[in-house]
This record gives structure tokens, sequence and C-alpha cells, in this order.
């Protein structure tokens, strides 16, 4: 017999606590002669929340899915075909080779630092590079959390942990409505993974691990790696359906598998290592391959020297720009090898007996 473990969640909100949270988005003076439009207002949301409205806008899955008459949601299923045209692109032969840089900085001078990251630039160089080789760069620049209205990665709620199926590809925990959890990004950021031929990470070390954007859009990502791409097989968010699927096996499909990929990362004092090593592992588990021991770089620029002028130190630094291009043109020449068939995967064919 399953059992379903209960007893964390907080009590939901009263009327009041509710009321006091929703009108803290309008404490500018400015809102205060739309004051009974914002009452108006706060009883829909209000409503949404008491009642659970995570998906207002619903329609029937259809043909191809376990159940065709479960109601999913619109946006989830936009998100979803996306998708599978980004996948039908990337495997056609005709279309052009795609490589997305990720630029994992959450500084940017369109927000408190006022200043580029070294990371972005480091980003441009390799940006150059992709260009002149007449490949398509997909730059995605995750510090735009942190400048752009609206702009949200929201926390991975951890439903693969319950149960495998129960993790939806692509993630349909979001938007939630009733929560005012909108504006997700990673709905963009999933089909940008699929259309990509391969990915090169560029990331600065933050307390010795990822910055927060970053991780946010990694943590995200575990849906790529053993997802549920039919959420009619759980009805949703039904635990125990999803416990009772995975009990009776489950084939973790990896939905990014085959592709390629490179490394950059830097630091000032210490953890870079261990950092890209971190990220190496994370991309080999979900099946992408590296190109080669040159695609994977960590360095430290302007080590242990002070923060004012450390884009200086990067200026002068003409040793890990090289580098970058060098990681770059690896990442290149796989994506060719890859999409001529002479890529070479010895461990394609062979299934892990501990899948997970």
């Amino acid at each position: 017999m399953i059992e379903i473990r209960k007893g964390q969640a907080s009590e939901k909100l009263s009327r009041q606590a509710f009321g006091e949270r929703y009108r803290g988005s309008f404490v500018d003076p400015a809102f205060a002669t739309e004051e009974a439009a914002i009452a108006r207002l706060e009883v829909i949301a209000w409503l949404a929340y008491d009642e659970g409205r995570k998906a207002p806008l619903t329609r029937p899955a259809g043909a191809g899915y376990f159940d065709p008459t479960d109601a999913l949601s619109v946006q989830w299923l936009a998100t979803r075909q996306a998708i599978d045209q980004a996948q039908l692109a990337c495997g056609n032969p005709a279309t052009k080779s795609r490589v997305l840089l990720v630029c994992g900085s959450a500084r940017n001078d369109g927000t408190c630092p006022g200043e580029v990251s070294k990371t972005w630039r480091l980003t441009e160089i390799a940006q150059q590079v992709v260009q002149q080789a007449g490949v398509e760069a997909d730059v995605l620049d995750l510090s735009l959390v942190t400048s752009e209205y609206g702009r949200n990665i929201h926390p991975c709620k951890g439903c693969v942990s319950s149960a495998m199926p129960l993790c939806h590809w692509p993630c349909s925990c979001y938007p939630n409505h009733s929560l005012a959890q909108t504006h997700d990004w990673m709905a963009q950021i999933y089909e940008r993974w699929v259309a990509a031929h391969a990915v090169i990470l560029l990331a600065p070390t933050y307390w010795y691990q990822s910055p927060s954007p970053l991780k946010l859009m990694i943590d995200r990502l575990v849906c790529a790696d053993g997802g549920n791409p039919d959420p009619t097989t759980t009805h949703g968010k039904r635990v125990l359906e999803a416990k009772r699927l995975e009990e009776q096996g489950w084939d973790y499909p990896k939905h990014l598998a085959g592709r390629v990929f490179g490394v950059v990362v830097h630091g000032e004092v210490a953890g870079v290592e261990d950092h890209r090593r971190n990220l190496c592992d994370w991309l080999e588990w979900m099946g992408l391959t590296d190109a080669g021991a040159v695609a994977k770089l960590d360095r430290y620029i302007g080590y242990y020297e002070p923060y004012y002028n450390s884009h200086e130190a990067l200026d002068k630094d003409s040793a890990v720009q090289e580098e970058v291009r060098n990681v770059t043109q690896a990442v290149l020449n796989a994506v060719h090898a890859l999409r001529a068939g002479r890529l070479s995967q010895p461990d394609k064919q062979i299934k892990s007996l501990r899948q997970k």
C-alpha cells in the first residue's frame, strides 16, 4: 500500500491576510486614485486563490494523450507544441546548426550593480566565434530576471521526489494563477534548449556555487531528465496515480540527450573547479556529450584582486579570452561531427542499471 505523507503545508491565508499581501503590490501613492478598482480586482484574486484556480483556461488533451478527455492547461499545451516543433527542427538535417549560449551571471547594468558582468563579456566572445562560423547563436542572458519587469524563473517544487511521473515535461507547475505564480520564463527556455544542437554554459562562481538565476534554471530542467510528457497519465498532479506509475516501472526518458556541451566557469577567490565539475556532471547526467577537455574551462580572473577594477583584469587577461574562444571552437567542431554522424558516444546503447 502506497502512503501519501502529509502535514507540512501552511494553512491557507485568511481573507484579511490575503488582502494585505495582495495590496502590497500597490504601495506606490500613484495607485491611490484607483483604490476602488484595486478592491474589485482583489476580490477576483481572492476567489481564484480560495478556489485554487491554478489553470483557469483549459481544454481536453485530445488525440495522442493517454486520456484525451482530461483537461489540460492551454498555456501548457502551447509550450508543449513549441517544444515538439523545436525538436523536429533540431533533428532536421536542413536546419541551420544552433548553439545556445547561457550567460549565468545575475549582474547587468540595467539593475542595482549598474555594470555589465564579466560573464557577459565572455559570452559576447563566444557569440562572435559562433557567428563567424556561420552557426546560429542563441544568447540566453539569465540576468534578465533581476532587471526586467515580470521576468521570472520560479523555483522547482520538487514533484520528482514524490514520483518521477508527477514531474511533467515541460513543467506543469507553472503558471499557477491562484498563487500569482505567473510570467514563468521557463516556458520559453525549454524550447530554446530543445532547439539547440549544443549549449555552452558561462558562469561566475558565487559562494562556491552557481548564481541564483542559473541554479533556478538547472532545477527546473529536472523535467528534461526523466520527466513525464503526458500529464493525463497522472490527471494533473494526482500523487497516488504518479506513485503507482513509477511503481510499475518508469523509463526515465532523457529529453535533451545527444546534444553537445561546453562550460566556462570563472571566479576571483575560490570554488571554480568544483563549480565547473558540478555543471559538467549535471549536463552529462542528462545525456549531453562534452566537446572534449578543452571545452571544460575554469579560471580565476583577477585572483584575490579588488572588485572595482575586475573588468580591467579581464582586459589584461588575453589568455582567458582566447581559452573561451577555444571552448567555443571545440563545441563547434563537435556540432559539425554530431550532425555529420561522426560524433562517437560509446555508451549510447548501454542501458543504466540504476536509472533516476
